[in-house]
């Protein structure tokens, strides 16, 4: 008997170009004993609803589109309980998530490590109970991965997001921040700061992937603090571009709780999507949240 597959995808995304493999991907399942039902989000949110209402009745949640897309089909996952695994086929502009994971960038390719491959147990996170899959940021960068037209997401891809992080990183107002831990307290005027649980932040950014684990029940929080002159921000690019954190402009702890005091007009972005501000934010580790079906040997 055939196992049930539920395709949710965005047709939007990236430069739409999964959409010329969809026959290729259904292929790919069906030679992989499964039966699979498209679903194709037509406006914010679809994604969320759709696994919601329907994650329970299928073996197989596969989610093709960017990061933003995977963040709504895993919250919906999250609502139904249903505990059924969720495979990524990423086509997205930046797909920051996907890259820390290692998943091929080869949309058929993508598939097939789902049909093949196993299922890891993943970390999601939880921002005032809204679920995000791998990072909540504010500051430099951050607008880029919500403020960047679609369409000129899909005519410039990564670069959209480099350009936009340039402009916004001489730019950017610095944002006042209490960030409390289990056992620190860190507070300063900030130009950028995540929660993450990936390698790569904001298209832009990358974590020394030694630092980071995606299954360990611990989120990373990078905060980089307002250069008072060109010296301290150069070294905030030095430090950045070489992974050494080990410096008095950053900070870089681990912990699977963290309790913000900001200000409610400071917007975030969760996944690349808008998230808006609050006087107090709880971010924490839902650890194991989900079951990913990935190729282990492909993953880094």
């Amino acid at each position: 008997m055939m196992k049930r597959n539920l395709i949710i995808i965005n047709p939007c995304s990236g430069k739409k170009r999964a959409n010329k493999y969809m026959t290729d991907i259904v292929d790919v399942f069906t030679k992989g004993g499964y039966m699979s039902t498209v679903l194709t989000t037509t406006q914010r949110g679809d994604g969320t609803l759709y696994a919601a209402e329907y994650a329970g009745d299928f073996d197989l949640v596969t989610c093709i589109g960017g990061d933003g897309t995977f963040n709504e089909v895993v919250a919906g996952l999250l609502e139904s309980k249903s505990g059924t695994p969720i495979g990524y086929i990423p086509a997205g502009s930046t797909n920051d998530f996907a890259s820390s994971l290692g998943l091929s960038s080869r949309i058929v390719t993508a598939a097939k490590d789902i049909v093949t491959g196993e299922t890891i147990p993943l970390d999601i996170g939880s921002f005032n109970g809204r679920k995000f899959s791998y990072v909540a940021s504010f500051g430099a960068f951050t607008q880029a991965s919500y403020a960047t037209p679609q369409s000129v997401k899909n005519m410039l891809g990564h670069l959209a997001y480099i350009l936009e992080g340039v402009t916004s990183m001489t730019s950017i107002k610095p944002e006042h921040m209490i960030i409390e831990t289990e056992d620190n307290v860190y507070e300063d005027d900030y130009i950028f700061g995540a929660v993450s649980n990936s390698t790569s932040l904001a298209g832009i950014l990358t974590l020394d992937p030694e630092y980071v684990d995606m299954g360990d029940g611990l989120f990373e929080l990078l905060l980089v603090k307002s250069p008072k002159n060109l010296i301290d921000l150069t070294e905030i690019v030095h430090m950045l571009t070489t992974q050494n954190y080990d410096s008095g402009m950053l900070t870089f702890v681990n912990s699977d709780r963290f309790r913000v005091h900001a200000s409610e007009d400071t917007p975030w972005s969760l996944d690349g999507e808008y998230q808006e501000g609050a006087s107090e934010i709880f971010i924490e580790n839902l650890h194991n949240a989900i079951n990913l079906a990935i190729n282990k040997k492909r993953k880094k």
